[in-house]
């Protein structure tokens, strides 16, 4: 593709084909995504990439944890804080992920762009189970063959992140060149020792997010994009 079609086609895949992914075209995809630039060329990161039975077996027990999370929050105040204490499914994930509202504006955002998805997959608002079954969808990858956890080196503190998120920008550019869908998932860093118990990951390192990666599915919810900010948005003016 022209690189501008690459960035225009590029979203967030949420249902994908059980077509798997050959392991030359991923690590093809993997190694452009090496070329990101780094804070003095540190590359403070490492992916754990699930693919097959692994990927299967992972997604089964985030959604086991998940849903026996939900069923948790549904219960009176004291039986919640026993049963979260002693069901092993608290999270366990190094970074505490955003819960609730955001600040301001980016709730606003946050709330339009779940408004749209919900619309796009016939969702009415009030419709908590059905929302609930989407959420957990998060936790097998959207059906996706290949799910890749990224982690980073703590140490190298916020220039780590900084560096994480070119490179999966580079990944998921990749992917999109070569016909391959991929949505970014800050869901898959709440639960970290399902990955653990299938992957060495250094202890060092710490879990921030995944990644879904596969061929898209010909779904009506693959097209949804939700609106970009205006660049009078984006660009800081000067002082008057």
């Amino acid at each position: 593709m022209e690189f501008t079609d690459v960035l225009k086609n590029r979203r967030s895949i949420r249902a994908f084909s059980d077509r798997a992914v050959e392991q030359e075209l991923l690590d093809e995809i993997l190694a452009e995504a090496l070329e990101s630039p780094s804070s003095s060329n540190t590359q403070p990161y490492k992916l754990a990439v699930a693919t097959g039975q692994e990927c299967k077996d992972i997604g089964q027990k985030l959604l086991f944890k998940y849903n026996r999370a939900n069923e948790i929050q549904k219960k009176p105040l004291p039986l919640k804080v026993v049963s979260a204490v002693t069901s092993g499914v608290l999270p366990d994930g190094d970074y505490k992920p955003i819960m609730g509202k955001y600040p301001g504006i980016f709730q606003e955002r946050r709330v339009q762009t779940g408004m749209g998805l919900y619309k796009v997959l016939g969702i009415e608002r009030h419709d908590k189970a059905a929302r609930d079954e989407q959420m957990a969808r998060n936790f097998t990858f959207f059906d996706a063959p290949v799910a890749i956890f990224a982690f980073i080196h703590p140490g190298m503190t916020y220039t780590a992140l900084v560096d994480l998120g070119i490179m999966l920008q580079s990944l998921m550019l990749s992917a999109t060149n070569k016909g391959l869908g991929t949505c970014a998932q800050g869901a898959l860093g709440i639960w970290r020792s399902p990955i653990d118990e299938h992957f060495d990951v250094p202890k060092d390192y710490k879990l921030v997010c995944g990644v879904a990666l596969g061929y898209p599915e010909d779904a009506e919810v693959n097209g949804y994009r939700p609106d970009k900010v205006s660049l009078d948005d984006l660009l800081v003016p000067l002082k008057a």
